[in-house]
């Protein structure tokens, strides 16, 4: 059996079949905020959005809130180097597109350095 997925208490199958005005309503104070203002970069998204029907969608937009008609459709999101690869799914309803596109990678140090001196190595030598 399928797992039943809710967002704010509503199924998310009610809320792919309600407006966009009634489903602002739904969203936290902040991401409402955003859809109510509804700047030129969003406007400009969701009218892509709309246009292109199966097409993969490349966008920098990250802060855009995920809306139940993106439900589906693949995204390539800008994450300050390069595209990321993104499949929107019920669960993602509600948050924003820059959260699915990390723009931090994990740092790995290694040995040290050219330049570096004897003292700051941090390897020990085994003396038998």
């Amino acid at each position: 059996m399928a797992k039943k997925v809710f967002y704010n208490g509503v199924d998310v199958d009610e809320i792919a079949k309600m407006p966009l005005e009634q489903f602002v309503k739904l969203l936290k104070s902040k991401e409402k905020r955003t859809m109510k203002r509804n700047s030129e970069k969003i406007k400009k998204f969701i009218q892509k959005l709309l246009k292109k029907k199966d097409a993969v969608i490349k966008t920098k937009v990250r802060e855009m809130v995920i809306i139940p008609q993106m439900l589906g459709r693949q995204f390539k999101v800008y994450n300050g180097k390069e595209y990321v690869d993104l499949m929107v799914k019920p669960e993602m309803i509600g948050r924003r597109l820059g959260e699915f596109s990390i723009p931090i990678k994990k740092v790995v140090h290694h040995g040290p350095g050219v330049g570096a001196t004897r003292g700051s190595r941090a390897v020990e030598t085994a003396k038998t």
